[in-house]
């Protein structure tokens, strides 16, 4: 529960804001909005609204501020219209007074206190999902349960991500959004990136960040078609990379190829590693629901024998091309006929990373922010 629930605190100050003084009508309704910097402790800024006085002869208003309850009020600026920003890490109280072309000052609007305390709780976790191109996040929505009243939106931060030193690069605002989820599209696959949340409060507070979030987005597609080698070897073949080609479906003699498909005499379907540095593993137990279930490459079990294909398992494949680094491939076979089979495929073009798709909590891809 916010323990102040007010987007501003009104405070009793010299007088009524309907009261006039030297016949000049008092400002009223004075609200504040915080601009977020991505430093909870630091906003960029803050914006002041007021009502406008109803009177032909204003001259201006002018903004009084202190630091601390210790200190006096002290002039921070002026201004001819009903707002006013104040940049840089704000006061903690303001009011405002109307000014008329005699130069008297009416009574102050209500003081507003920029407390902290209206900060809200960091979401508890953040997840993604690797896509082609894009990265989809999402998180807990905890910000908003434990506040609906207080919440405004989610702030998302992004930054280029060093996976050998496992480092992010500076962060910029990637956007905002009121739901617990974020598409991040226009990225390049292959480039790994970092990721930040942070919920922000009706008031302009901004919590602390969420854990950052590892991502690479890689080529994902759908519905290929192989043909067994026993029913067409000319396109029972498939490379995950050749070259600057990606998904090249060819001929299963070729020696260049990660693996072939063949069948048996009972018209079981195989994956059979071909090139040199190829190998293979069964991704969990049982069948997966979608491609996206395929999160992080296991770190063993890979092996060159031929592996079983089932309609709704996945795979893993693992491939040395001698450079010191593992490529990481995937596929779910989506249906196995008499002579074909077909299936969906995803590829890390990031040499040594083995994120296809997501990690879980824990796994590789998720950075605990110190």
């Amino acid at each position: 529960m916010r323990r102040i629930s007010l987007v501003l605190l009104l405070l009793p100050v010299l007088a009524a804001c309907s009261d006039l003084f030297d016949g000049v009508p008092a400002p009223s309704n004075l609200v504040y909005v915080l601009e977020p910097s991505g430093l909870p402790e630091a906003p960029a800024g803050l914006l002041l609204l007021w009502d406008g006085v109803p009177t032909n002869d204003l001259l201006a208003y002018r903004v009084y501020s202190r630091r601390t309850t210790a200190s006096e009020f002290g002039l921070r600026g002026e201004t001819t219209s009903p707002s006013f920003h104040d940049a840089g890490l704000p006061h903690l109280e303001y009011y405002v007074v109307a000014v008329n072309l005699e130069n008297a000052e009416s009574s102050p609007s209500n003081t507003v206190v920029v407390d902290e305390r209206l900060r809200l709780d960091s979401p508890d976790w953040i997840e993604s999902v690797s896509l082609d191109r894009a990265v989809m996040l999402y998180w807990s929505d905890n910000p908003f349960i434990d506040e609906p009243t207080g919440f405004r939106q989610y702030r998302v931060y992004s930054a280029f991500y060093d996976l050998d030193a496992d480092l992010c690069g500076d962060f910029a605002l990637e956007g905002t959004t009121v739901s617990p989820e974020f598409f991040v599209g226009e990225l390049t696959n292959g480039s790994p990136r970092c990721f930040g949340v942070s919920a922000e409060s009706v008031e302009g507070w901004e919590s602390v960040w969420s854990d950052l979030r590892a991502d690479t987005p890689r080529p994902d597609v759908h519905n290929e078609v192989m043909y067994a080698f026993e029913a067409d070897q000319s396109v029972s073949g498939f490379r995950f990379e050749l070259g600057t080609a990606l998904g090249v479906v060819s001929s299963g003699l070729r020696s260049d190829m990660d693996f072939r498909v063949t069948r048996d005499g009972s018209g079981n379907f195989y994956f059979q590693p071909i090139r040199v540095g190829t190998s293979v593993v069964p991704y969990g137990t049982g069948p997966i629901e979608d491609l996206t279930e395929i999160d992080v490459a296991p770190a063993a079990g890979y092996a060159r024998a031929d592996l079983l294909i089932l309609p709704g398992y996945g795979y893993v494949f693992q491939m040395d091309d001698g450079d010191g680094f593992y490529r990481y491939g995937a596929i779910r076979a989506t249906h196995v006929g008499a002579d074909l089979i077909i299936f969906d495929w995803s590829y890390q073009t990031d040499p040594g990373n083995p994120e296809l798709v997501r990690g879980p909590e824990g796994a590789p891809g998720t950075i605990v922010k110190p």
